[in-house]
């Protein structure tokens, strides 16, 4: 069993730890009034949007060392909703591991939408999560939860894959922003 710290308690964060719970993990849901209280969590998301990735790292970056920090974040341009906000060359969970050197980041459920974590479905398909990190030891651990709790867990390969998971992260936001899927779809993955 592992104890999950989970930042930012909206949809992700709740879809998240309802996941995680299935399978008997403790689970601690941090929000935005939660500033005092210490992160515990053996393994610790970021349920929070992009734009708030450097303000969270300053308040907590030395509570994440030594932890599996997964990035659930999409960098793109609240705004106008066409473009990611980080290089080409680069992703928003290289950027986090830049800036956490003693933590395994892993990238995990920004391909998602919270009503396939919470539902366990995408249309007539097990919900698949994506997890792309270069610590094998922090994937297996988090596909391990994942899995534990019923859903699909899939090792998208290193970090550098996270820009392609930004990328295909952005493509169904565009969509369901755009009225072209639901916000309770999204990718299925068949193997």
């Amino acid at each position: 069993m592992a104890h999950i710290s989970i930042i930012g308690a909206g949809n992700m964060g709740q879809a998240i730890s309802s996941v995680v719970t299935k399978s008997g993990n403790t689970v601690e849901l941090l929000g935005r009034a939660d500033t005092d209280q210490p992160v515990t969590g053996d393994i610790v998301v970021l349920a929070i949007p992009y734009p708030a990735v450097d303000q969270v790292l300053a308040e907590r970056g030395e509570q994440l060392a030594g932890k599996i920090v997964v990035d659930i974040t999409n960098p793109l341009n609240f705004e106008t909703f066409d473009s990611l906000t980080v290089p080409a060359d680069s992703s928003a969970a290289a950027e986090i591991a830049a800036k956490l050197p003693g933590s395994r980041v892993l990238k995990a459920f920004n391909t998602n939408f919270a009503g396939t974590l919470a539902a366990g479905t995408a249309g007539p398909l097990t919900t698949t999560v994506l997890v792309a990190g270069d610590d094998a030891d922090a994937k297996s651990t988090l596909i391990g939860v994942i899995s534990a709790a019923g859903l699909k867990a899939l090792d998208a390969g290193a970090l550098k894959r996270a820009r392609e998971l930004e990328a295909l992260g952005f493509l169904q936001i565009g969509l369901a922003s755009n009225e072209k899927v639901s916000w309770t779809g999204g990718f299925g993955i068949v193997a």
